[in-house]
């Protein structure tokens, strides 16, 4: 007896000792900087780099749109994509308490009832016979199979970074939300913008033909000129229908995104002027955006899982314990059942050792080897294309601004010369049609500087989605706000 009790004990302590190493977390060399010069030193025109510095939890206040903000709240409470990844996350974590139930004994209870008949032969005489009788049976069965060799432990560690990729992946669903939110708000607000200055060159494309038509009647023009005035008018007409269906997908976007259906959603307005570009942008740094984006933490996870396959398979070339015991009661009539007379055990311990498979188990370790090695490939481009966006962005911010400058610069050219036609006109040096040109160019130049202050907007809030966002730290913070 006592050498069964030092077996078990032994088993215990032997139970989740692993063959194949602890996963270990790459190191990853990560540069100082995300672009050949130091960020701090990017000339964007009133927005200043923080390299370092961690932004606010809600990424998009730094716009101070009260309606974006609203907005956004909406769409987490309704955007059924993140209620689902929110569930993918729960599914998870009890796969991984169901696979933890492989560590400890298995019991069950079992009962049968049945009717048989013994041949003669069996018992000896040829001319002996036992009729057919019933019989019952019922006991509790325990199991236990020691993890001798760890392969239950890799199971479960699977699991579990399975479980922590779907958190990231929940945290990724959010980020993707959060940022398409804001976009297609931009994006309302710029269209808006857009068909405003263009419905205000229609305008003057209609007073034009007008003044170019009478000049002909007065004989002061020619038919060259009105047809140009209308082909004009013409080309600018055709540029609504496309603003108006740009307006409408967006709007319909913001829809699906807030969980409405368009039909039945009353769309907020947005003007570009209730946007304010923010100063400051907190930047992590490069070796802070390894533990801070979803989709690397989502690689590294999938990793995990991937080397803990590794520790599956390796576990699967070894033996196999399986510990059993039983009590049964055995009767002839349901009542004999409960009489200790009846009553009959067994113990018993099972072994099974992979003999000759073919080949089957080593290969499915050397396959999992290599998907181990193609994740691991995987998850370092990813962190080498995260640092390239940010660069990109970075960049475009840069560029922005030179470009907001610009075009900031053409519409006070195309400002003064408006005024100056004005004056040339009231002094009588120029006509009409000079001053309507005049009036056409500077709203062009504001149709360019729409587009770049827009672009800026977009670029900023790119930059933020590409540092990660804001965190969604778990699943219940997820639901608070879902509520």
């Amino acid at each position: 007896m006592k050498k069964s009790y030092s077996f078990l004990i032994g088993l215990s302590l032997l139970s989740g000792c692993a063959v194949s190493p602890d996963y270990q977390s790459p190191v990853i060399s990560t540069p100082a900087n995300y672009i050949a010069s130091n960020e701090t030193q990017l000339h964007t025109d009133g927005q200043q780099v923080l390299l370092g510095k961690q932004m606010t939890t809600q990424w998009w206040s730094l716009f101070n749109s009260t309606a974006l903000n609203t907005l956004i709240t909406q769409a987490i409470a309704n955007n059924q994509d993140l209620v689902a990844a929110q569930q993918r996350v729960l599914q998870a974590n009890e796969l991984v308490w169901a696979q933890q139930g492989a560590f400890k004994p298995q019991l069950s209870l079992a009962g049968t009832v049945g009717r048989q008949k013994y041949g003669a032969a069996l018992f000896g005489p040829a001319d002996f016979s036992i009729p057919p009788f019933t019989y019952y049976e019922a006991g509790p069965a325990l199991s236990w199979s020691p993890d001798l060799f760890g392969g239950n432990k890799r199971s479960t560690e699977q699991q579990q970074a399975m479980a922590n990729y779907q958190q990231y992946q929940l945290q990724a669903v959010y980020l993707q939300l959060t940022g398409n939110v804001v976009a297609q708000a931009l994006s309302i607000a710029t269209t808006q913008a857009r068909i405003k200055v263009t419905e205000a060159i229609i305008a003057e494309d209609n007073h034009t033909l007008t003044l170019v038509q009478a000049a002909f009647k007065g004989g002061a023009g020619t038919k060259v000129e009105v047809l140009t005035a209308q082909s004009q008018l013409d080309a600018d007409r055709a540029l609504l229908p496309a603003l108006h269906q740009q307006l409408s997908l967006a709007q319909h976007a913001l829809a699906v995104l807030t969980g409405n259906v368009p039909a039945n959603w009353t769309v907020p307005t947005f003007n570009l002027n209730d946007f304010s570009l923010p100063q400051q942008l907190p930047v992590s740094l490069p070796s802070e955006l390894v533990r801070q984006r979803p989709d690397i933490l989502a690689a590294e996870a999938n990793l995990h899982a991937a080397s803990a396959a590794v520790g599956v398979a390796t576990a699967n070339l070894y033996p196999k314990i399986n510990l059993s015991a039983n009590i049964i009661q055995e009767a002839l009539t349901p009542s004999g059942l409960f009489k200790s007379v009846n009553s009959a055990w067994a113990l018993a311990a099972g072994l099974t050792a992979p003999l000759y498979d073919g080949g089957r188990l080593s290969a499915q370790k050397r396959a999992a080897e290599h998907g181990y090695q193609a994740t691991l490939a995987q998850y370092k481009q990813i962190i080498v294309n995260s640092f390239g966006q940010v660069a990109d962005v970075l960049q475009a911010l840069q560029h922005d601004a030179d470009a907001e400058a610009a075009q900031q610069q053409a519409v006070n050219t195309a400002s003064a010369s408006l005024d100056l036609s004005r004056k040339s006109y009231q002094a009588g040096n120029t006509g009409l049609l000079q001053i309507e040109d005049a009036a056409r160019q500077l709203s062009r130049a504001q149709l360019g500087l729409i587009d770049t202050q827009s672009q800026r907007f977009l670029d900023t809030a790119q930059l933020f989605v590409s540092l990660g966002g804001s965190p969604l730290q778990d699943v219940n913070s997820s639901q608070k706000l879902n509520q």
